[in-house]
């Protein structure tokens, strides 16, 4: 079994910053690449960024120059650094990872349970 773990969402009033944790754990042999998506009422879910283990990244244009994504691949762990938040950014942030587990043959896509940001004065 993998879980991902996220952590540190919040409320936050426009031009603050957040930093949201994720960490995976479990019967993992290796991760390939880690991410977040986030999604708001009524709307699909999105990519935000993606790290991948050899370090390259993807942003979306909405968050580029304000949000940072970083890793510790040899923690699992992967960290979204969220600044200048407009209240467009509030959604429900998402973890993901594409791991190769040692129990199951593959790989395969894990999801954290989410955690809830909001920005609002």
């Amino acid at each position: 079994q993998v879980q991902l773990v996220e952590s540190g969402g919040g409320l936050v009033q426009p031009g603050g910053s957040l930093r949201l944790s994720c960490a995976a754990s479990g019967s993992i042999f290796r991760i390939n690449e880690m991410g977040w998506y986030r999604q708001a009422p009524g709307k699909q879910r999105e990519l935000v960024a993606i790290i991948r283990s050899g370090g390259t990244t993807n942003v979306a244009d909405s968050v580029k120059g304000r949000f940072t994504i970083s890793s510790d691949f040899a923690k699992n762990t992967v960290y979204l650094q969220m600044n200048s938040l407009k209240p467009e950014d509030t959604a429900v942030y998402y973890c993901n990872a594409d791991i190769r587990s040692i129990t199951r043959t593959g790989t395969y896509s894990y999801w954290g349970q989410g955690t809830q940001v909001t920005v609002s004065s």
